[in-house]
């Protein structure tokens, strides 16, 4: 972030403090904010019955290259708690929780217990499976326990995404601190919402934070969080038998936003449009991926609302390839706790429909 840019937000948070300090006082129920439409789901599952949370990017904005605006800065001056995925997907955001520090519990779900980060891929190009940690058969999600968590259990240098020992009575928050990271997010794919093994962790990370800041209300928590995590459990084994027939066949997406995905159920993905969503690709790569999709089979290339769709088009026209839509952040899925089910299952249903040979 430039200088100008760190000045214009702490402006902005001035000025939410200056005009939102009269209705900041904390109400029974923490003001929970989180940033994108999945995690506020997930937020939104957990709440259930006891509060809403706030959305803070909404409609069809890219979480890359949000722009916080006042009435933004005023939300967030409110906060107690804060849910965002990480610096990979918003880059406005370590400036803010620099400047919430003391005001509100800040929870970046990528470091958030029992969430597996993959590496970002270097490049555009890659060979399917390049960074697969197993096949997803290999995961076990049915017990999914919220009784002893142990962070000890959890660590990131484990490949394997095991949830038997996911529960929060015995955390141990204390050696979890989000100043002092485990890994540099630097090197670490930030888009961690997009595996159903990773939303299960978060769902009980944020019922445990909850539980912690809202005591009265922490038995609603860690039920609703119970019941959200069945829910995913049974969503994460349609999804897999759902895609088992187009596992193999090659695909490129508009960014490389779907590792956790592709890793989670197996799927071929060889390649990205661009290597970041801010910045358009050049010729060089252009021809470097119509190449790709001619000499690597691939069956679908897709583009994302947020971005514009004519580079698509321009990959695929004189190709065999199809093309269709992926959207990571669910833009047009309404609010609410429905909405993270809603995002995984479009985003199979588009993969299945595009991929299907001969559709």
């Amino acid at each position: 972030m430039t200088g100008v840019q760190a000045t214009a937000v702490a402006a902005l948070l001035l000025a939410g403090t200056a005009l939102g300090g009269a209705s900041s006082a904390r109400a029974d129920v923490p003001v929970v904010v989180a940033t994108i439409k999945p995690l506020h789901a997930l937020a939104a599952g957990v709440m259930a019955g006891v509060g809403t949370p706030d959305l803070l990017v909404q409609g069809a904005a890219s979480p890359h290259d949000y722009a916080l605006k006042p009435s933004d800065a005023r939300l967030l001056d409110r906060a107690g708690v804060v849910i965002w995925a990480g610096p990979g997907v918003e880059s406005f955001m370590p400036r803010i929780v620099d400047g919430l520090a003391g005001k509100a519990r800040t929870l970046a779900m990528i470091d958030a217990p029992g969430v597996k980060p993959l590496p970002i891929r270097e490049g555009g190009v890659w060979e399917p499976h390049e960074h697969a940690h197993g096949d997803h058969d290999d995961h076990d999600h049915e017990e999914h326990g919220h009784e002893e968590h142990g962070h000890e259990e959890h660590g990131h240098d484990d490949d394997g995404h095991d949830h038997d020992d996911h529960a929060h009575d015995d955390h141990g928050h204390d050696d979890h601190g989000h100043e002092d990271h485990d890994h540099d997010h630097g090197a670490m794919d930030g888009h961690v919402w997009l595996s159903p093994a990773n939303a299960r962790a978060m769902v009980a990370e944020i019922a445990h934070v909850l539980a912690e800041a809202d005591p009265e209300h922490a038995a609603r928590y860690r039920e609703n969080a119970a019941a959200y995590d069945a829910r995913l459990a049974k969503l994460d084994q349609t999804v897999t038998a759902e895609l088992a027939p187009v596992k193999t066949r090659p695909f490129i997406v508009f960014h490389d936003a779907y590792q956790y995905f592709e890793t989670a159920y197996g799927l071929a993905g060889v390649g990205s449009v661009t290597l970041n969503p801010e910045q358009p690709p050049g010729a060089r790569r252009i021809t470097e991926l119509r190449q790709r999709i001619t000499d690597g089979g691939v069956a679908c290339v897709f583009a994302e609302p947020q971005f514009d769709p004519r580079l698509v088009k321009t990959l695929t026209e004189g190709t065999s390839a199809k093309s269709a839509v992926l959207d990571p952040v669910g833009a047009d899925l309404t609010p609410g706790p429905d909405a993270y089910p809603e995002l995984i299952t479009a985003l199979a249903r588009s993969m299945t429909d595009c991929l299907a040979p001969g559709a």
